[in-house]
């Protein structure tokens, strides 16, 4: 399963239900651009540490921004970017998440739901 960004903010903020969706995958994954995310949204060099050592410890394999998910985020963005208000950054999680056949684990049901190729679980805090 690829994790969506704010599975990891609800981890930060100490919710535990959140800490045990992670545990209880086997097969954890995240975007680059989740990765970026996290590490942008990180108040300080201890804060990046601490994010890198997460990933690193739950074994979360990093997906990269390939050629087909640059393209298949672009075709999100024309597609719902009007419409339904998609980013740039959710289209490039989604299109991961669809590229590599993996479902997304998002509390952000609103931000994905017009994509109807993408595998949803939605995480309720």
């Amino acid at each position: 399963m690829i994790f969506d960004t704010d599975i990891f903010i609800w981890v930060q903020r100490g919710n535990s239900k959140a800490a045990r969706l992670i545990e209880r995958t086997h097969n954890r994954f995240l975007s680059i651009q989740t990765y970026m995310e996290l590490l942008q949204g990180a108040k300080s060099k201890a804060q990046h540490t601490h994010t890198k050592g997460f990933i690193k410890d739950f074994n979360f394999i990093v997906l990269p921004l390939t050629e087909n998910i640059g393209h298949r985020a672009l075709v999100y963005i024309e597609e719902y970017a009007l419409a339904q208000g998609i980013r740039a950054g959710d289209a490039i999680i989604a299109a991961t998440a669809v590229e590599n056949n993996l479902p997304l684990s998002t509390s952000n049901q609103k931000h994905f739901k017009a994509i109807g190729d993408l595998i949803l679980k939605v995480f309720k805090p």
